[in-house]
């Protein structure tokens, strides 16, 4: 298993940080740019607000599965942030400005409760799928900056 738990890239945006929040922190929206999460949806009556849950359908050639997040983070025009599960994996996306608009950045880190569920789910092929989720999220993030971008600057 790799010692690589966290990765984060970057693009910038030609639009405001406030304009680029209104679409990051939509997660309904969400299927329009991951390449493995085809839709979000909130629960009753929540929205992107710290303390909000929603639920994430995700699908790979292999399997579709769903999660269950947690807003951290809603900070309009700075930072948008979540959890899915019990702590499994922290993801946020992060907005400065500058002078061609916005630098977006998105993170991924995967939590030590993370490593602990992933054993206890698939005892000794918990490295192997870790490992994927690794392999997956430094695949997905530049795909999905990109994607972010253009929905973006096409607004």
């Amino acid at each position: 298993m790799t010692d690589d738990l966290r990765f984060a890239d970057s693009v910038v945006v030609a639009r405001s940080p406030a304009d680029v929040y209104a679409i990051v922190s939509d997660v309904t929206r969400t299927g329009e740019w991951s390449p493995t999460c085809v839709a979000c949806w909130w629960d009753e009556g929540d929205g992107p607000a710290a303390g909000s849950s929603f639920t994430g359908r995700n699908v790979t050639p292999q399997r579709t599965w769903e999660t269950r997040s947690r807003v951290e983070t809603a900070d309009p025009g700075r930072e948008f942030t979540w959890v899915v599960g019990e702590g499994v994996v922290r993801w946020s996306w992060l907005l400065e400005p500058c002078d061609e608009g916005t630098l977006l950045t998105e993170t991924w880190h995967f939590l030590p409760a993370g490593l602990d569920f992933f054993a206890a789910k698939y005892g000794a092929d918990a490295d192997a799928q870790v490992e994927e989720r690794r392999r997956s999220a430094h695949e997905g993030i530049p795909r999905s900056l990109a994607a972010v971008k253009a929905i973006a600057e096409a607004a």
